[in-house]
């Protein structure tokens, strides 16, 4: 058994704005959008996130997730640069003991994400 790839689908009532948000602040682009199911997709790279009203099977007032969601990518400063006026930032850019740079951020909804670098070894 092989598991392919992990696609968080978050829970939004703003869906056109949560769309926006990530096309639009963070460079996603959008591979779906299906108004009618409530229902979108973005990716940049290898992020993958569904944005939905969930169904009415699921209770559903409001965004709410205890944990992160971490993003592993190259050229942290540039993209902290970019994004560090347009968002409501968590913590911001900084080296760990744990060998990433990395910060964080808040998207449209609340939900916390972490982008990070692994940082080269140095001499």
């Amino acid at each position: 058994m092989k598991f392919n790839q992990l696609s968080p689908q978050l829970y939004t009532t703003q869906l056109q704005q949560s769309v926006d948000f990530y096309v639009n602040v963070l460079g996603f682009y959008c591979a779906a959008f299906v108004p009618a199911y409530n229902w979108a997709r973005v990716q940049r790279g290898g992020a993958d996130i569904m944005l939905c009203l969930p169904n009415q099977h699921t209770a559903f007032e409001k965004p709410i997730f205890t944990g992160s969601f971490y993003i592993n990518t190259t050229g942290i400063d540039a993209l902290w640069e970019t994004l560090k006026d347009k968002v409501q930032v968590c913590y911001g850019i900084e080296n760990f003991a744990y060998g990433m740079r990395e910060f964080a951020i808040y998207d449209n909804n609340g939900y916390l994400l972490q982008f990070g670098e692994e940082i080269p070894d140095q001499p």
